[in-house]
């Protein structure tokens, strides 16, 4: 391995006493290759294990707490007592080289699909006019009860101990990506005026359902982490000085790591006090050494690896180029990290080893990322 490279395969130890053998985590990753019930199908377990092979922290595709928040087609389950089976397997296939396995519990809100929900219909904090994964059209969502609000923070914990059950290392609560732990905290989502109004009750209620679970059923060393987004182009929106709120807040609680959602790690914030700072940077200044954060984004290279952990952030996940290439971190690793792929190939012979419905949606170009037949690719 060149010697530069070091920094990005050092042990970390969690706040909880786990240690990771490396800076590389598995970013979770729709996938839409679940069977239609939500068990895990049998395309799924050698996706996940070759993609968990090198990689310290192993994080699932987002996997729904309850039929109402299904969000994308084809979307694991941890929600029944039928989802076990499959999840036992996949868990055991992502541990299976030193990775810690992860779940990541997830509530679509908003931009569950109607078309997939029990009753056909959306719920979200408020009523509002959204249009979800793959559709060309909008939907209306309706606003939740305040007994559906509790009842979803009931799924969480279900879903938790299903986690637990199922052999899983942890579990990552699913708060960005506009979802329904984002909706609450979100002012363009969330306009409330009952108790649940109040931006950061929810998210915090999840997190505090979660923990519960996990001091009554789960061995000390069961890992939580929390993903947000640090701020939303709607208006009036999740600003960094929300976001510093929410941040400060959650390095109280006793989580493992937070996990922040960009596009790009050395993106920049877009408006308010703090227009033109890396988020990275005020993120680890709030965290103040609490908890690890995971960055992620736009990392395609060994030297993109190298530019992100020097940021200061503890762990990286990746996401587009596990996809492209599962062989990312060993070749850097063996010193072959003029071998990675990091250009999607629509004409490769093995499909980049992935599922068919994602290699589908890949050539379609619904995934930003470098592409041999042009020069960038753009979501549809």
């Amino acid at each position: 391995m060149n010697k530069k490279y070091e920094p990005l395969f050092k042990s970390l130890k969690l706040p909880n006493g786990v240690e990771v053998k490396n800076r590389f985590v598995l970013a979770p990753l729709t996938h839409i290759s679940s069977n239609e019930d939500g068990t895990i199908s049998d395309i799924e377990i050698p996706y996940i294990e070759k993609r968990s092979q090198d990689v310290g922290i192993s994080i699932t595709a987002a996997s729904y707490v309850e039929p109402l928040g299904q969000a994308f087609p084809g979307q694991p389950s941890v929600s029944k007592e039928a989802d076990l089976a499959g999840l036992k397997k996949q868990a055991e296939v992502m541990k299976k080289n030193g990775a810690k396995a992860l779940i990541q519990i997830h509530h679509g809100g908003a931009m569950a699909l109607p078309g997939l929900t029990p009753t056909g219909e959306a719920a979200a904090p408020s009523e509002v006019e959204v249009k979800g994964f793959g559709q060309q059209e909008t939907h209306v969502a309706r606003a939740l009860t305040v007994e559906e609000i509790e009842h979803t923070i009931e799924s969480f914990a279900n879903a938790t101990k299903i986690a637990i059950d199922a052999g899983f290392d942890g579990v990552e609560i699913h708060g960005a990506n506009h979802y329904l732990i984002h909706q609450f905290f979100s002012p363009y989502y969330n306009r409330r005026d009952d108790e649940w109004g109040e931006h950061i009750k929810y998210p915090l209620a999840v997190v505090d359902a979660v923990l519960k679970v996990v001091r009554e059923h789960a061995t000390p060393d069961f890992i939580v982490g929390y993903r947000f987004s640090p701020e939303e182009v709607e208006s009036p929106g999740i600003s960094m000085e929300l976001t510093e709120q929410l941040v400060k807040t959650l390095s109280e609680k006793p989580l493992d790591y937070l996990h922040v959602s960009l596009m790009d790690i050395h993106s920049t914030t877009r408006e308010g006090q703090y227009k033109g700072e890396e988020r990275i940077k005020l993120l680890l200044e709030w965290i103040n050494g609490r908890v690890p954060l995971i960055g992620i984004g736009s990392i395609f290279t060994a030297d993109d690896a190298l530019s992100a952990i020097e940021t200061g952030a503890p762990l990286i996940a990746l996401g587009r180029e596990l996809l492209l290439d599962y062989q990312f971190v060993s070749k850097i690793e063996q010193g072959k990290e003029d071998e990675i792929v990091s250009v999607f190939d629509p004409e490769r012979a093995d499909k980049h080893d992935l599922p068919d419905p994602l290699w589908k949606q890949f050539v379609a170009g619904f995934y930003p990322l470098p592409r041999t037949d042009q020069e960038t690719s753009q979501t549809k």
